[in-house]
């Protein structure tokens, strides 16, 4: 079997390649047809192939990578016929995409984000397109299953996957340490991090935080919104670092976290919250989307800041609770969350669509 695994703008190399090396281990001819990656380093190609096809001269400049967008999808339709089955991770155009999609069949598309945290104009409609344009469609969770039900996909086409833990952060050669004045923090050590932006609840954290006695909260990704209100709005015992932090880099900071906080608004998954498992962190969960669904996490409601520093407070008092939860986290990543597990899942649904 012969499967062409799609992300034209290399939204999710972890998850990418992470998926790719475990159906390669299971026995698929896997293709990885994406672009280069120019923010740091990705996992290596471990047992399938990477064709960087997408976007060979626009790099990070928006208006050269949408000239070339066109052409790309035109010209990957032609190699599509080289595969049995295409597995599209992501679309980089949709309002384009929903008309450009290569015919070739059987073709399946995970749904990452059922529902875009940032709309734009048209998005909806040519998500909804593509949803109902696809032979399958592969979601992380029932709950993100009943999103795509709304938005117009025949549910039995839908089909709940888990996202895997990104376990290959645990082994990489090369780790870097932390930096020097994060490295002498003696304290209890909460971490918030990935991208921030608006939807992930940072200002809600910061207020919750003002309670929250003996740590350090460290707040640790790349800004995609103004840091001003959130600097304004931090108490003590705060640390930015408003950065993105590479691979080699990231393990250092999940290692000397006593917590990991998501305190989203709204998500369906994140890929912080299974980075968090594969380390075995202790989790404290807005009760959002699928994140109910992992089975590992102290669950609060969205947006309460007294519920959130709660639990904050009586985990970083109480070592016996924070163990368990690692515990739970450390499970969930060996067992329906490992990669061999989704692999499995995702080879039986390849094989059902190539019978039919």
């Amino acid at each position: 079997m012969r499967v062409q695994l799609v992300d034209p703008s290399a939204f999710t190399p972890p998850y990418d390649r992470s998926l790719a090396g475990a159906l390669a281990r299971a026995g698929v001819d896997v293709e990885l047809v994406t672009s280069r990656f120019l923010y740091g380093t990705v996992p290596a190609a471990d047992g399938y192939e990477v064709n960087e096809m997408f976007y060979r001269r626009g790099g990070r400049r928006r208006l050269l990578k949408l000239a070339e967008h066109a052409p790309d999808m035109l010209r990957y339709g032609r190699h599509a016929g080289q595969a049995d089955l295409v597995h599209w991770q992501w679309l980089s155009v949709e309002q384009l995409d929903a008309w450009l999609l290569p015919a070739k069949r059987p073709r399946v598309l995970t749904a990452h984000n059922v529902i875009a945290h940032e709309q734009r104009l048209g998005q909806a409609f040519a998500r909804r397109r593509l949803l109902t344009a696809m032979d399958a469609v592969v979601v992380h969770s029932h709950y993100g299953a009943a999103q795509a039900a709304e938005l117009g996909a025949d549910p039995s086409r839908v089909h709940v996957i888990p996202h895997g833990a990104f376990d290959y952060l645990t082994r990489q050669e090369g780790e870097l340490p932390l930096p020097p004045e994060l490295a002498a923090v003696d304290v209890p050590v909460v971490l918030f991090f990935g991208l921030i932006r608006e939807y992930k609840g940072v200002e809600v954290l910061l207020r919750a935080w003002r309670s929250v006695p003996d740590a350090e909260l460290w707040i640790v990704g790349a800004p995609r919104m103004d840091m001003t209100p959130l600097r304004t709005l931090a108490p003590a015992r705060v640390r930015f670092v408003p950065r993105f932090v590479d691979d080699l880099e990231l393990p250092a900071y999940f290692r000397r976290a006593d917590l990991v906080v998501l305190p989203y608004r709204e998500a369906d998954q994140s890929g912080v919250l299974y980075t968090a498992l594969a380390f075995g962190k202790p989790l404290v969960l807005s009760d959002v989307g699928g994140f109910g669904e992992v089975g590992a996490g102290r669950m609060v409601p969205p947006g309460d800041e007294a519920a959130l520093a709660d639990a904050l407070r009586e985990l970083l008092g109480d070592a016996g609770a924070r163990s368990a939860l690692a515990d739970a986290a450390a499970h969930a990543a060996a067992g329906p969350f490992s990669w061999d597990a989704v692999a499995q899942r995702t080879l039986a649904l390849y094989r059902e669509l190539l019978d039919a």
